[in-house]
């Protein structure tokens, strides 16, 4: 495939790097940088994949201003037998994007045209300064300055990325006059921002059945205790037929997570409004604050343009591992539900997506063979057992990530009803430790 609007190739990591990542930057729909292709189309591969990425991240991070952190992404693929990197570029809010060593200038300035990285006029240049965005959670200093960070801290050490001292700074939490910004607050471990959960007996708002809060806290722990709760509530259906037994969930847990995620990244804080999140008996509807971002449409919103409403969260997510690749999200979202599911206004964005049965049954389609004591959760982890299973194994199957969670909810039921046992049970702690279904698991699961 040529190089187009959207795509660059280079042969290797060359000098001219950044100036194709200002370009895209300033681009209305960002692009993607191919290294270890060249000009025509040709795979030549690079050499230390992992090197390289290093020395990419640094330089976009040191040689672009404003910053572009949480508006790339570094991938490794392997195209015709040969390793080579995708850069993924977004379109940036904060436009003109420039190289640092000339500021911005003709020579600092550039925009994709065509196939090519073009130099601004300095008008276009003026013009894009002029209507910056301002008004964003990394500009707004923090109304308390007395914020502490320390499930930020454990978030990272558990993915082996520790904070050092200049953590702020480096996540870019501080304005530029050194201040904690509102970014920091959202993060912050104390917050006034309070998340919903809300479950309604039938299909409207008025028979309101649980209302669940979880906030004034780190908003990624907010993050990770609305996706556990609505795992809990996107239970299992089961259907036995004479030949076979059906099970499927309510709602597609991988595009359930991605509309979650989603609505926490890229919801307008600066309203001070959280996303919300409804579960009615025949739908789920989650909704964030804020329109489409000036200059996409709603047709590049579903082709998976990205241009990050919020890049601090967007950064510290995806060091988390709660973000995947820029722009991956919502595609991934209409793999199982079409268009129409998304509702588009001056101040929200609202997914609603339809439950594959009634929420609430009065009589529940499951085999009356299986034991009273057995929970949906329990039943859930015994479905996910395909042999011998580390806990980490466990809940990604079954798209958990709260430890605490997974274990007083699934495991230690399974384990307290025999359906489940220890490969080392004389080590219940051991580093080396997995589960498998007892006689007991397989034969409820089989009925």
């Amino acid at each position: 495939m040529p190089e187009t609007n959207r795509i660059e190739y280079k042969r290797e990591l060359s000098e001219g790097l950044e100036k194709e990542v200002v370009a895209f930057l300033n681009y209305r729909e960002g692009g993607i940088i191919y290294i270890g292709i060249d000009k025509e189309g040709r795979t030549v591969g690079v050499q230390d994949a992992d090197s390289n990425q290093l020395k990419i991240k640094d330089r976009l991070k040191n040689n672009i201003r404003p910053s572009a952190l949480g508006l790339f992404d570094i991938v490794s693929e392997e195209k015709d037998g040969k390793e080579i990197l995708k850069v993924i570029v977004a379109s940036g809010s904060e436009k003109p994007y420039h190289l640092k060593k000339y500021g911005m200038s003709e020579k600092g300035c550039f925009i994709r045209l065509g196939s090519a990285a073009e130099p601004m006029s300095q008008k276009l240049i003026e013009e894009l300064f002029a209507s910056r965005t301002r008004n964003s959670i990394g500009k707004i200093k923090a109304h308390r300055q007395d914020l502490n960070f320390e499930q930020l801290h454990i978030y990272y050490q558990e993915k082996q990325k520790p904070l050092n001292k200049q953590f702020r700074k480096n996540l870019e939490l501080t304005t530029t006059e050194g201040d904690l910004n509102y970014a920091a607050y959202l993060l912050a471990d104390e917050n006034n921002l309070s998340v919903k959960v809300a479950k309604y007996k039938g299909d409207t708002r008025v028979d309101l059945m649980e209302s669940n809060e979880y906030g004034y806290c780190s908003l990624v722990k907010a993050t990770k205790s609305v996706l556990d709760k609505i795992s809990l509530e996107n239970r299992t259906i089961t259907q036995i037929t004479q030949k076979e037994r059906k099970e499927h969930r309510l709602w597609n847990a991988i595009a359930l997570r991605e509309a979650i995620i989603n609505a926490f990244v890229h919801n307008d804080y600066t309203r001070e409004i959280a996303p919300k999140f409804e579960i009615f008996n025949d739908r789920i509807e989650i909704t964030s604050a804020g329109s489409l971002p000036d200059g996409l449409s709603k047709n590049e919103f579903f082709e998976g343009f990205s241009i990050p409403r919020n890049k601090e969260l967007m950064r510290i997510y995806k060091d988390l591992d709660l973000v995947e690749q820029l722009g991956s999200g919502i595609p991934r979202i209409l793999e199982s539900y079409n268009k129409e599911c998304f509702r588009f206004s001056d101040n929200f964005l609202r997914m609603i997506f339809p439950a594959a049965d009634e929420v609430y049954r009065e009589t529940p389609l499951v085999s009356p063979q299986v034991t009273p004591q057995v929970t949906p959760q329990v039943w859930d982890l015994l479905i996910v057992f395909k042999g011998e299973e580390s806990r980490t194994e466990l809940q990604k199957s079954l798209g958990l990530v709260d430890r605490k969670n997974f274990r007083i909810n699934y495991l230690n039921p399974a384990l307290e009803e025999g359906l489940v046992e220890l490969t080392i049970p004389d080590k219940p702690k051991s580093s080396k430790q997995k589960y498998r279904l007892t006689e007991k698991g397989r034969k409820a699961r089989q009925e």
